[in-house]
């Protein structure tokens, strides 16, 4: 029996507070049952150290971390006894897909990893042949890091008198939902950033060249985020229709199977119900920008009438000075009274009518009179 080391990763915190790696020493993991019912756990840096171990076992589960799952997976899979032409197929497809070669299978589903309002579709690949599940996937922190850690409680609990098949079925559909569940979390993640862009939505004073970028983030995140599930949506139902040889055909487990499908769904049906909401709200912050718009409008009217008065009351006496100023006028000294009397009376009668027909065409605050 294999000796159990516990596992202690080396954590390193990068540039992203929200993106902790994992640069485990040992990026293998091995946990299987015995033929006696009890379990064996073990750690090692290559993954050529645990066919001998998943021989010995009645079921075993493999998981290895890798740092590029794309260069480095066909290598660690067929150490593990997987054909090149599983991984070759798998690795075709960009983020999702199903292969069955009837002695063995592989699927590949999407792990989502989030950083602020960068959403990640990292690919987790899982394998399945005769008594091994295997799961190949990146460097993000705790995807199995907790079902690594409770893997043979879970072990113990699998009864040695049921077919192989089953046991492989059981360990599948617990890593599926483990899976699922690290994905579920991520959607608070959004939530939470969103509330923050809403404090920032309903600052008057923040820079709109910030917001613009952000509320496309924002989007772009939830649009990725349901790219995601509905991959995964996609996969499940290929494996539940699919009748897999090397998976089992008891009602009570393939009803678990779509017991997942349920669960993705609604976390789809949170995620599209927290679409909506943001877009209210991003609608209501419009909105509210809109009336500032309006209200600053206003301002502007009224100061252009304003304007238009002022302008009038010194254009028309200023018309009139100009024309009398000429020559052909030959004013003199004497008829300073009436000019300075003119020039009075015109500013007047010119303001007023300025001011008259600003406030008729409703350009003043108050009620404007009917044309």
């Amino acid at each position: 029996m294999a000796s159990k080391k516990s596992i202690k990763p080396v954590i390193q915190i990068q540039a992203h507070p929200d993106r902790v790696i994992l640069a485990l020493e040992q990026k293998g993991f091995f946990v299987g049952l015995m033929t006696d019912g009890k379990t064996s756990k073990k750690e090692a840096s290559h993954a050529g150290e645990f066919p001998a171990l998943v021989k010995i076992s009645t079921v075993a589960w493999v998981d290895y971390v890798t740092d590029d799952i794309r260069k480095e997976a066909p290598a660690i899979a067929k150490e593990l006894g997987f054909s090149d032409a599983l991984i070759a197929n798998l690795l075709k497809n960009p983020r999702s897909g199903y292969e069955d070669f009837d002695t063995e299978m592989g699927m590949m589903i999407p792990a989502i990893v989030i950083e602020g309002f960068d959403v990640g579709l990292d690919p987790l690949l899982i394998l399945v042949r005769d008594n091994l599940v295997a799961t190949i996937h990146t460097t993000e922190l705790r995807r199995f890091f907790r079902l690594r850690r409770y893997a043979e409680s879970f072990m113990r609990k699998i009864k040695l008198k049921l077919p192989t098949r089953d046991k492989i079925s059981l360990i599948l559909i617990r890593i599926i939902d483990e899976n699922n569940a690290r994905n579920f979390d991520h959607l608070r993640q959004i939530e939470e950033n969103a509330d923050k862009l809403s404090e920032q939505l309903s600052d008057p004073t923040t820079p709109r060249q910030i917001i613009g970028p952000q509320i496309h983030d924002m989007k772009h995140a939830l649009i990725m985020y349901l790219s995601g599930l509905w991959e995964t949506v996609d996969v499940l139902n290929t494996l539940r229709y699919g009748d897999p040889e090397v998976l089992s055909d008891e009602p009570k487990l393939l009803a678990r199977v779509g017991v997942l499908i349920t669960e993705v769904h609604t976390q789809i049906g949170l995620a599209e119900h927290l679409s909506n909401v943001l877009a209210s709200g991003l609608e209501v912050m419009q909105s509210i920008y809109n009336n500032q718009l309006q209200v600053l409008n206003n301002k502007m009217a009224i100061l252009v009438a304003y304007m238009t008065i002022l302008g009038t009351a010194v254009l028309v006496p200023n018309t009139l000075a100009t024309i009398l100023s000429n020559p052909a006028y030959q004013l003199t000294p004497a008829d300073a009274g009436w000019y300075s009397l003119l020039m009075v009376l015109s500013t007047f009668v010119a303001t007023f009518i300025a001011y008259w027909w600003v406030k008729r065409k409703g350009l003043l605050p108050g009620r404007p009179d009917a044309d």
